[in-house]
């Protein structure tokens, strides 16, 4: 799911495991995980499946996966996962960690496996290399969403962004980290030459369409290479602060975001539907040109929001367009909607101008 693959292999191997990262999600990735699994699965489902068959075929022996509950169908991700591995006759180890709700002894024994080779002070470290890593990754990824926009050569930043984070991965160190984080920050910051206030558009919805590019076909890169400067309302650092730091100690509150969907959204949807609804308020109050919502065909908690953030649009008079992804999307397609979206947010910002232009002028007359 993104880039926090750079920490999770951190944090493994300084608890003295062999960590082998699966391949970079690609068509073969897609076709695996389509040809193996439920044809009403959601598509995030299916590219782990595609992901997890490329690392068995690397040597993979085990798979930590995480759990959940709720209305969301990622709760039963992990269990569907291993009937089709078992069905395929792959001899894999699965370990799921969710917060135990009765079966305590067995969610000890999975930590134990984990904490088996170096022991519990293992993790404290690599817990720390790997916050740092995945601190440092999403800084660079935000400042991208400015820089590409204003770079003078397309492609520039994405390939900066690029080496960065293979650096990024190969430093061992939390000073090292910090370094590098600062100077690879500054110099994608420096490829923002060309002036000019572009468009603004917020992207929220589902966290793994969000976070993924092959699953929202480079959506960020597709946008800022036309111009367009954006805002990310989902982000791991914040996610894992808030819902398995705070909330497993049940310190977390999301009363601030049932106040933004007050009116929209009356009850919990499950997912990342609520966040949805709610940071589409924050950016139209913001001021934003526009939002795009993107989510997996047939996600619930989702398809909720997308009902709702019609009646945003309305209220606060803010473009919202909703992109739907399965693995029949169409490239070009897609590029044709995102092309006619932008078009539209450009006509409505010059058609304000005017009007402002020509207030103004009657002002001053």
């Amino acid at each position: 799911m993104g880039n926090c693959y750079i920490a999770l292999e951190a944090l493994l191997l300084e608890m003295g495991h062999e960590v082998i990262v699966p391949p970079t999600c690609t068509k073969r990735t897609l076709n695996l995980g389509t040809k193996y699994s439920p044809e009403s699965a959601c598509l995030p489902l299916k590219i782990n499946i595609g992901n997890f068959l490329e690392a068995i075929e690397l040597g993979a022996e085990g798979i930590i996966m995480a759990g959940g509950s709720g209305p969301c169908r990622f709760g039963y991700y992990a269990e569907v996962q291993r009937e089709i591995l078992t069905d395929l006759c792959k001899d894999i180890e699965i370990i799921v960690l969710e917060p135990p709700k009765e079966n305590f002894p067995k969610f000890r024994a999975q930590l134990s496996r984990l904490f088996a080779t170096k022991g519990i002070r293992s993790f404290t470290r690599g817990a720390q290399f790997a916050w740092e890593k995945l601190k440092v990754a999403e800084s660079l990824e935000q400042i991208t969403h400015v820089s590409r926009p204003r770079e003078a050569i397309q492609g520039q930043t994405s390939q900066a962004l690029e080496g960065a984070l293979w650096r990024l991965r190969s430093t061992s160190t939390v000073r090292g980290i910090r370094e590098l984080g600062q100077l690879e920050c500054d110099h994608i910051r420096s490829l923002a030459v060309r002036a000019g206030n572009p468009l603004k558009i917020g992207i929220v919805g589902e966290i793994y369409t969000v976070l993924e590019p092959f699953v929202n076909l480079d959506l960020e890169e597709r946008l800022g290479h036309l111009g367009v400067e954006i805002k990310r309302t989902i982000n791991l650092v914040e996610w894992i602060k808030h819902h398995l730091i705070l909330n497993s100690l049940r310190l977390y509150k999301d009363d601030f975001l049932r106040q933004k969907a007050k009116g929209y959204l009356r009850g919990f949807v499950g997912g990342h539907g609520l966040e949805s609804v709610a940071h589409a308020v924050m950016l139209a109050e913001e001021k934003y040109d526009g939002v795009i919502h993107i989510l997996p065909f047939t996600c619930m908690p989702e398809i909720v929001a997308q009902s709702v953030l019609s009646h945003v649009s309305y209220d606060f008079k803010i473009p919202i367009m909703s992109l739907v992804v399965d693995e029949h999307t169409g490239e070009a397609g897609f590029q044709t909607r995102i092309e006619a979206f932008v078009d539209l947010l450009e006509r409505n910002c010059k058609e304000e101008k005017q009007i402002d232009e020509t207030t103004s002028c009657l002002s001053g007359s």
